[in-house]
């Protein structure tokens, strides 16, 4: 495996990426809450963030990561490819060179609020919606 900066010919198949491990993973929201953000992830999150993608050999995309600074905006992994280090990777590539990091995590994903607290981050503050103010709750997080 290999991580290196997203290309924009990218942009498709991690649009896929996230499409593919938001069903598998976010089981809290709704079909017509994914159909809402969908393009919003297509043309303002994924372009407005610096990502960093794991490849395999052939350069496919297994996951990405995007960043604003040092605070992790989004992480995805390809759902066929979930349990394999790639989120650990993709962390560790990052913490190398940003330090200290911080992410926002939806409190009903109980997969990823275990991930990250395995990982070693901690509970900073939790916040009753999401950025959008949907009725999602968000975990702050810092490493």
């Amino acid at each position: 495996m290999l991580i290196r900066q997203r290309f924009a010919a990218d942009n498709p198949t991690l649009l896929d990426i996230w499409l593919r491990a938001v069903r598998a993973t976010h089981d809290f929201i709704g079909e017509s809450d994914i159909a809402e953000l969908l393009p919003q992830v297509r043309d303002l999150y994924l372009p407005a963030v610096e990502v960093w993608v794991a490849v395999d050999s052939d350069d496919q995309p297994l996951g990405f990561i995007g960043l604003n600074e040092n605070h992790v905006e989004m992480l995805f992994i390809d759902p066929e490819r979930r349990g394999q280090g790639i989120g650990t990777a993709l962390l560790d590539f990052l913490r190398e060179t940003r330090g200290v990091l911080t992410v926002d995590v939806n409190e009903q994903n109980l997969q990823a609020v275990g991930f990250y607290r395995h990982y070693g981050f901690h509970d900073t503050g939790r916040s009753e919606t999401d950025g959008q103010g949907r009725p999602f709750p968000l975990l702050h997080m810092s490493l």
